[in-house]
């Protein structure tokens, strides 16, 4: 069966994460996605780590996409620009409000052409407002819209040194959003026939995804007691087979500390003086601890003692490490990494898609996921110039011009080839229009030494 989204084309102007991962989740769903690549090409190629030419965060994020690579300040590639938004279904794109635009490709010029389209910004802080030219990452969004103090709160900061979150949360779920919205968006053309603009501001999401957002702009003083049924005061305890695990439930909180003592079969502990209240369970947190701990090595195994905490209704989970549990047999089953090509002869594990479909793809079969494969910058310009209405010899001349952007070809550049090299530094005017991400989070750029490389951050 075809999958969901067959038939709907793409144009993806997008670089590193956010739009990105919005535009594949398209493609794993069943859409055709041309990526749009600016001169210097996505700033993601150049991560580590790259055992050949494609590195494992590009092949991650874009691996499947067809690859055109044009260069917006040279006079034509406008054009080319604007005959991919006329076939489209979808435009994602995550730079700086404005940046777009200044090349003519705002949603109202597109749309004037293409009133169908689906056209999704992602940024910052959004389109309008005081703060939408901001530069934004997702380490500083994290930041401003309080996750990462949550995240002090919870660990501290060891040293005396403040430390945020290693992963982008708020790259990742703009770009999901971004998805649910574009699919909002397509339902709604099939029955209005009108396409429309999508403004994601990566703030607002990171708004949107906190679960205690309830409890941290309430007065309410809860004392001792946990303010969540969530992650916040979950215990680490070892099981019978010495290995760490975690459990779903606090043993301070009046809801889940019954739960333990039905668990442990140890009702009496309910009227035990340090452990009546939240207060008195916070007080005596070592105590209730080692009595939970010593009771799980009362079991012979694992198995039985996980049969106990989930009649319960406590569920537990082993610390592991990616690797291991990539590797293990419910990964393997479902079908949750699968590789794609490095261009070089080698393999990339990404992730594989996340739902099963009971009508077929996407999700595990017989004969597996689809290939993807991660393109070489511009690799496909020719095919799409030709799908697009360009002939053979307009295509040359657009080459010849410069708009064409092919770092990869094996003939000797012309001298136009060799402006647009993306390793050029492009004049300080052209530096200003070069469109630049919105999610950008520290780039490596070279090795200095087998176990450390200089980091710089990207230009917004």
């Amino acid at each position: 069966m075809p999958a969901p989204l067959t038939g709907i084309r793409v144009v993806d102007f997008s670089r590193v994460l956010a739009g990105p991962l919005c535009a594949q989740t398209l493609l794993e769903l069943g859409a055709e996605v041309v990526k749009v690549e600016p001169p210097g090409g996505d700033l993601s190629r150049q991560a580590f780590p790259r055992e050949a030419e494609i590195s494992g965060y590009y092949a991650q994020q874009n691996a499947g996409k067809r690859d055109v690579s044009i260069d917006l300040n040279v006079p034509g590639a406008r054009e080319v620009a604007l005959r991919l938004c006329d076939r489209a279904d979808v435009i994602v794109e995550n730079f700086r409000p404005g940046t777009l635009p200044s090349f003519g490709l705002d949603y109202a010029t597109v749309a004037a052409r293409n009133p169908r389209v689906v056209y999704a910004s992602i940024s910052g802080y959004g389109q309008h407002g005081a703060w939408r030219s901001r530069s934004a990452y997702a380490p500083t969004i994290q930041a401003e819209t309080g996750v990462t103090e949550i995240t002090m709160d919870q660990f501290g900061t060891p040293g005396g040194r403040p430390r945020t979150d290693s992963l982008s949360h708020a790259d990742v779920y703009s770009g999901l959003h971004a998805a649910v919205a574009i699919l909002a968006a397509l339902e709604h053309r099939h029955r209005t026939g009108r396409g429309q603009y999508i403004d994601v501001a990566m703030a607002a999401v990171m708004i949107s995804i906190n679960e205690r957002l309830h409890s941290d702009l309430s007065d309410q003083d809860l004392g001792a007691e946990p303010p969540i049924l969530g992650a916040t005061d979950c215990p680490f305890f070892v099981d019978p087979e010495g290995e760490t695990f975690i459990s779903s439930m606090s043993l301070v909180g009046s809801a889940s500390f019954p739960l333990y003592l039905a668990a442990m079969r140890r009702s009496d502990l309910a009227d035990d003086p340090r452990f009546r209240t939240p207060e008195a369970r916070r007080e005596h947190l070592d105590e209730l601890h080692a009595i939970v701990q010593e009771w799980i090595w009362t079991f012979g195994d694992t198995a039985s003692m996980d049969a106990q905490f989930d009649e319960a209704k406590i569920a537990i989970g082993r610390l592991r490490a990616v690797g291991e549990f990539a590797g293990g047999r419910w990964a393997r089953q479902w079908a949750a990494t699968r590789t794609v090509p490095d261009r070089d002869g080698g393999r990339i594990t990404v992730p594989g898609p996340p739902w099963h479909f009971s009508d077929g793809e996407p999700g595990p079969s017989e004969s597996g996921p689809p290939e993807r494969v991660p393109a070489r910058q511009g690799e496909h310009n020719n095919d799409v110039l030709r799908e697009l209405g360009f002939d053979e010899g307009e295509i040359g001349s657009l080459r010849r011009l410069g708009v064409l952007v092919e770092p990869g070809r094996s003939e000797e550049k012309t001298g136009s080839d060799r402006a647009n090299d993306p390793g050029r530094i492009l004049p300080e005017e052209l530096q200003e229009r070069e469109p630049a991400q919105t999610d950008h989070h520290g780039i490596p750029r070279a090795r200095q030494s087998a176990g450390s490389h200089e980091t710089t951050p990207g230009r917004s």
